[in-house]
């Protein structure tokens, strides 16, 4: 069920928090993703804390792929003006993520590449769970500091 642009956005913000416990193994596998930088053991840990939150939120899990290549940019005038963490393709239940910064070329800091994976895997908990088309609304932004305050985070 997909509701109308309007309802979709409505209903995404009015959902600030996440109905799931997040379990000692979730929070186990977040604190072994911090120490963390190259892309295999990334890969490995990241697949099992996205199928465990997965599991945690009874919908079914996403495949992840942790690519060691730099994340996609836009310069201008020399800078770059922007750049794309990972992404989520909803209908395959796909996450994507490149460990290397832009430029330079280096192994994304651990809080980074962790952000990027609970962002992405908030996607398709939206998607799955709540059935409503994934959106950046400030309720998305509150559902994910809930699922990071959860996981053993912080803010």
């Amino acid at each position: 069920m997909r509701l109308y642009p309007n309802a979709n956005y409505l209903r995404s913000n009015s959902i600030t928090d996440i109905d799931f416990p997040v379990s000692p193994q979730a929070k186990m596998l977040v604190n072994e993703l911090l120490m963390t930088t190259s892309q295999e053991p990334r890969q490995a840990l990241g697949q099992a804390l996205v199928n465990e939150l997965s599991s945690s939120a009874k919908i079914e899990p996403v495949t992840l792929k942790v690519s060691p290549t730099r994340q996609y940019h836009k310069k201008y005038l020399g800078r770059v003006v922007f750049k794309q963490y990972g992404y989520y393709r909803p209908k395959t239940r796909y996450v994507y993520i490149q460990n290397q910064t832009p430029v330079r070329g280096q192994d994304l800091a651990p809080r980074t590449f962790l952000d990027t994976l609970l962002h992405e895997w908030m996607h398709h908990f939206d998607y799955y769970k709540l059935q409503i088309n994934s959106i950046h609304t400030s309720g998305f932004y509150l559902r994910l500091r809930a699922l990071k305050e959860h996981a053993g985070l912080g803010k």
